[in-house]
């Protein structure tokens, strides 16, 4: 049965603009979600790490700092130019060796086949909202995920009401997720789930 039906439809919220990049990776930002502590906490040396819809790459950094050299940041976004703004961040940060950067699809992740079950964490944080089908694209990510392999979901709750960001944990638990724990990121919804 389509999430729509069981779930009731959500509105799809519109894409965050790569024009208004510079809005997402400011210094008050970093202070407020301490990006460096989210990938200590959930990353770890040699992890191969989802970070899908990554916008100008304010968690990618991060993430590409705390897997290392035998770790890979597998950076995702819709937009070219927001990749673009990612390459020349980390280039200029000596960090680009550690990421890969990903155009997906605005319908799917579209990663080969060969990269299924192949990554330790996947990071969807403040993006699924805008996400035309969102079971499809949980099912893609617990596809890629190996068993064990953890989820850190987050929206914001001024977008994103309570009830449907139950209903997408539920539509995880679905695609092959644990529901692990619930809290909150400083002023965000936040949820920790662990492949199956």
């Amino acid at each position: 049965m389509p999430s729509d039906e069981k779930f009731g439809k959500h509105r799809q919220h519109s894409v965050f603009d790569a024009s208004r990049a510079d809005h997402l990776d400011t210094r008050l930002r970093r202070f407020i979600y301490r990006p460096a502590r989210l990938a200590n906490r959930y990353v770890k040396p040699g992890d191969k790490v989802l970070d899908f819809g990554c916008g100008p790459g304010f968690f990618t950094r991060e993430f590409a700092k705390v897997v290392g050299d035998s770790g890979r940041v597998i950076a995702v976004d819709l937009q070219e130019d927001m990749l673009q703004i990612v390459r020349g961040k980390m280039q200029a940060q000596g960090l680009l060796p550690r990421i890969t950067l990903h155009q997906c699809k605005p319908d799917s992740i579209n990663l080969p086949e060969d990269q299924n079950k192949t990554f330790d964490a996947a990071f969807t944080i403040f993006v699924v909202h805008e996400v035309p089908d969102p079971e499809k694209l949980f099912r893609e990510i617990s596809s890629l995920l190996k068993p064990g392999g953890i989820l850190f979901f987050s929206e914001p709750p001024f977008i994103v009401s309570g009830r449907e960001f139950a209903d997408k944990i539920a539509l995880a638990e679905e695609a092959g997720f644990r529901h692990e724990s619930g809290s909150w990121f400083f002023m965000n919804r936040a949820a920790v789930l662990r492949k199956i």
